[in-house]
Protein backbone atom coordinates (compact mmCIF):
# COMPACT_ATOMS: atom_id res chain seq x y z
CA UNK A 1 0.00 0.00 0.00
CA UNK A 2 2.72 2.14 0.89
CA UNK A 3 6.15 2.30 -0.58
CA UNK A 4 8.88 4.68 0.94
CA UNK A 5 12.15 4.95 -1.16
CA UNK A 6 15.19 6.68 -0.10
CA UNK A 7 13.53 9.67 1.79
CA UNK A 8 16.13 12.57 2.25
CA UNK A 9 15.04 16.00 3.95
CA UNK A 10 17.08 18.46 4.80
CA UNK A 11 16.11 21.85 6.62
CA UNK A 12 19.14 24.12 6.09
CA UNK A 13 22.56 22.32 7.10
CA UNK A 14 20.46 19.68 9.02
CA UNK A 15 19.99 16.59 7.51
CA UNK A 16 16.57 15.26 9.27
CA UNK A 17 15.92 12.26 6.74
CA UNK A 18 19.07 10.34 5.60
CA UNK A 19 17.61 7.91 3.06
CA UNK A 20 14.61 6.33 4.70
CA UNK A 21 13.05 3.43 2.76
CA UNK A 22 10.02 1.08 4.06
CA UNK A 23 7.28 -0.72 2.85
CA UNK A 24 3.63 -0.65 4.16
CA UNK A 25 1.53 -3.54 3.92
CA UNK A 26 -1.97 -3.30 2.95
CA UNK A 27 -4.25 -3.48 5.99
CA UNK A 28 -0.92 -3.80 8.14
CA UNK A 29 -0.96 -1.51 11.10
CA UNK A 30 3.28 0.21 11.55
CA UNK A 31 4.43 2.07 14.89
CA UNK A 32 7.16 4.21 14.20
CA UNK A 33 9.25 5.29 17.67
CA UNK A 34 12.11 6.65 18.36
CA UNK A 35 13.64 10.03 20.59
CA UNK A 36 12.82 13.09 19.53
CA UNK A 37 14.24 14.87 16.41
CA UNK A 38 14.77 11.14 15.21
CA UNK A 39 12.90 12.08 11.95
CA UNK A 40 9.19 10.32 12.82
CA UNK A 41 7.12 13.64 12.26
CA UNK A 42 8.72 14.85 9.30
CA UNK A 43 9.23 11.02 7.77
CA UNK A 44 5.26 11.06 8.39
CA UNK A 45 4.50 14.78 7.06
CA UNK A 46 6.20 13.69 3.96
CA UNK A 47 4.36 10.72 3.18
CA UNK A 48 0.66 13.00 3.91
CA UNK A 49 2.20 15.08 1.85
CA UNK A 50 2.21 18.06 3.37
CA UNK A 51 5.47 18.12 2.84
CA UNK A 52 8.04 17.44 -0.11
CA UNK A 53 11.31 15.43 0.07
CA UNK A 54 14.77 16.66 -1.11
CA UNK A 55 15.06 12.88 -2.67
CA UNK A 56 13.44 9.89 -3.11
CA UNK A 57 9.79 8.95 -3.81
CA UNK A 58 6.79 7.90 -2.04
CA UNK A 59 3.79 5.33 -3.22
CA UNK A 60 0.32 5.14 -2.22
CA UNK A 61 -1.49 2.41 -3.82
CA UNK A 62 1.16 2.45 -6.67
CA UNK A 63 0.18 6.56 -7.00
CA UNK A 64 3.99 8.08 -7.29
CA UNK A 65 2.46 10.83 -5.42
CA UNK A 66 4.79 13.84 -6.03
CA UNK A 67 4.70 13.60 -9.58
CA UNK A 68 1.38 15.22 -8.96
CA UNK A 69 0.89 18.71 -9.48
CA UNK A 70 -0.33 20.78 -6.48
CA UNK A 71 -3.58 20.62 -7.73
CA UNK A 72 -3.96 16.95 -8.41
CA UNK A 73 -1.93 16.66 -5.04
CA UNK A 74 -3.99 18.28 -2.77
CA UNK A 75 -7.00 16.55 -3.89
CA UNK A 76 -5.19 13.07 -3.50
CA UNK A 77 -4.32 13.54 -0.17
CA UNK A 78 -8.10 14.64 0.86
CA UNK A 79 -9.79 11.74 -0.55
CA UNK A 80 -6.78 8.97 -0.24
CA UNK A 81 -5.21 10.08 3.31
CA UNK A 82 -6.84 10.36 6.52
CA UNK A 83 -4.48 12.04 9.61
CA UNK A 84 -5.11 12.46 12.94
CA UNK A 85 -2.96 14.65 15.20
CA UNK A 86 -2.59 14.83 18.97
CA UNK A 87 -4.44 17.67 19.15
CA UNK A 88 -7.43 17.23 17.29
CA UNK A 89 -8.00 21.07 15.27
CA UNK A 90 -11.78 20.57 15.38
CA UNK A 91 -13.68 23.09 14.20
CA UNK A 92 -15.61 25.06 17.50
CA UNK A 93 -18.69 26.28 16.13
CA UNK A 94 -19.82 22.82 14.09
CA UNK A 95 -21.33 20.02 15.93
CA UNK A 96 -19.62 16.16 15.81
CA UNK A 97 -21.50 15.32 12.84
CA UNK A 98 -20.62 18.79 10.93
CA UNK A 99 -16.88 18.46 11.55
CA UNK A 100 -16.95 14.53 10.24
CA UNK A 101 -18.66 15.89 7.38
CA UNK A 102 -16.30 18.69 6.65
CA UNK A 103 -13.38 16.72 4.36
CA UNK A 104 -16.34 15.15 2.36
CA UNK A 105 -18.09 18.09 1.43
CA UNK A 106 -14.62 19.67 0.50
CA UNK A 107 -14.11 16.80 -1.61
CA UNK A 108 -17.84 17.63 -3.52
CA UNK A 109 -19.67 14.57 -2.32
CA UNK A 110 -23.08 14.72 -2.21
CA UNK A 111 -24.11 16.14 1.28
CA UNK A 112 -26.85 13.71 2.58
CA UNK A 113 -24.62 10.89 1.34
CA UNK A 114 -21.23 12.52 3.49
CA UNK A 115 -23.98 12.48 6.54
CA UNK A 116 -25.04 9.35 6.35
CA UNK A 117 -21.61 7.87 6.06
CA UNK A 118 -20.75 10.23 8.95
CA UNK A 119 -23.18 9.03 10.92
CA UNK A 120 -22.13 5.13 10.60
CA UNK A 121 -18.09 6.44 11.34
CA UNK A 122 -19.34 8.12 15.17
CA UNK A 123 -21.51 5.02 15.94
CA UNK A 124 -18.68 3.07 14.78
CA UNK A 125 -16.34 4.98 17.53
CA UNK A 126 -19.47 4.67 20.14
CA UNK A 127 -20.80 8.52 19.70
CA UNK A 128 -24.00 8.22 18.14
CA UNK A 129 -25.64 10.41 21.43
CA UNK A 130 -22.80 12.94 20.99
CA UNK A 131 -23.67 13.72 17.42
CA UNK A 132 -24.67 17.28 17.96
CA UNK A 133 -22.68 18.46 20.49
CA UNK A 134 -19.88 20.57 19.78
CA UNK A 135 -16.44 20.04 20.68
CA UNK A 136 -16.63 22.08 23.60
CA UNK A 137 -19.34 19.67 24.98
CA UNK A 138 -17.02 16.72 24.83
CA UNK A 139 -14.43 14.99 26.56
CA UNK A 140 -10.46 15.29 25.05
CA UNK A 141 -11.34 11.52 24.40
CA UNK A 142 -14.31 12.03 22.59
CA UNK A 143 -12.61 14.80 20.48
CA UNK A 144 -10.29 12.09 19.32
CA UNK A 145 -12.62 10.20 18.59
CA UNK A 146 -14.32 12.29 16.14
CA UNK A 147 -11.33 13.18 15.03
CA UNK A 148 -10.45 10.02 13.55
CA UNK A 149 -14.01 9.38 12.16
CA UNK A 150 -13.29 12.85 10.20
CA UNK A 151 -10.11 10.66 8.68
CA UNK A 152 -12.16 8.36 7.59
CA UNK A 153 -15.15 10.04 6.47
CA UNK A 154 -13.85 9.51 2.55
CA UNK A 155 -11.98 6.04 3.01
CA UNK A 156 -8.86 6.97 2.74
CA UNK A 157 -6.51 4.48 1.41
CA UNK A 158 -4.00 5.09 4.72
CA UNK A 159 -4.37 6.43 8.20
CA UNK A 160 -1.63 8.61 9.25
CA UNK A 161 -1.77 9.13 12.98
CA UNK A 162 0.77 11.47 14.61
CA UNK A 163 0.97 10.94 18.76
CA UNK A 164 -2.85 10.12 18.74
CA UNK A 165 -2.90 9.88 22.40
CA UNK A 166 -0.27 12.41 23.66
CA UNK A 167 -2.82 14.37 25.19
CA UNK A 168 -5.14 11.72 27.19
CA UNK A 169 -5.53 10.47 30.25
CA UNK A 170 -4.81 6.95 30.74
CA UNK A 171 -8.49 5.37 30.47
CA UNK A 172 -9.23 7.82 27.20
CA UNK A 173 -5.30 6.71 25.47
CA UNK A 174 -6.31 2.93 26.15
CA UNK A 175 -9.58 3.49 24.25
CA UNK A 176 -7.84 5.19 21.21
CA UNK A 177 -5.48 2.15 21.28
CA UNK A 178 -7.94 -0.33 21.04
CA UNK A 179 -9.98 2.19 18.05
CA UNK A 180 -6.96 1.91 15.63
CA UNK A 181 -7.23 -2.15 15.82
CA UNK A 182 -10.55 -2.32 15.48
CA UNK A 183 -10.58 -0.05 12.32
CA UNK A 184 -8.11 -2.48 10.76
CA UNK A 185 -10.63 -5.47 11.79
CA UNK A 186 -13.57 -3.59 10.74
CA UNK A 187 -12.01 -1.51 7.54
CA UNK A 188 -9.09 -3.40 6.62
CA UNK A 189 -7.45 0.35 7.06
CA UNK A 190 -3.90 0.82 6.57
CA UNK A 191 -2.66 2.94 9.80
CA UNK A 192 1.23 4.23 10.70
CA UNK A 193 1.41 5.78 13.54
CA UNK A 194 4.06 7.71 14.91
CA UNK A 195 3.97 7.67 18.80
CA UNK A 196 6.17 7.50 22.41
CA UNK A 197 3.86 5.01 23.72
CA UNK A 198 5.30 2.07 24.11
CA UNK A 199 2.44 0.26 24.74
CA UNK A 200 0.39 1.17 21.40
CA UNK A 201 4.19 0.92 19.78
CA UNK A 202 3.98 -3.01 21.02
CA UNK A 203 0.41 -3.70 19.63
CA UNK A 204 1.47 -2.75 15.71
CA UNK A 205 2.30 -5.67 13.62
CA UNK A 206 5.88 -3.65 13.46
CA UNK A 207 7.35 -1.57 15.57
CA UNK A 208 9.85 0.48 13.32
CA UNK A 209 12.60 2.22 15.33
CA UNK A 210 14.15 5.56 14.25
CA UNK A 211 17.08 7.13 15.66
CA UNK A 212 19.10 10.28 13.72
CA UNK A 213 17.29 10.70 10.42
CA UNK A 214 17.15 6.75 9.60
CA UNK A 215 15.00 3.77 10.71
CA UNK A 216 17.50 1.38 12.64
CA UNK A 217 15.53 -1.34 12.98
Amino acid sequence: MIRISDIRKRFGTLEVLKGVSLDVADGEVVSIVGASGAGKTTLLQIVGTLSRPDAGRVEIGGQDVFALGDKALSCFRNERIGFVFQFHHLLPEFTALENVCIPGWIGGRPRAEVARRADELLAMVGLTARRDHKPGQLSGGEQQRVAIARALINSPAVLLADEPSGNLDSHNRDEIHRLFFELRERLGQTVVIVTHDEGLAAMADRRIVMSDGAIVR
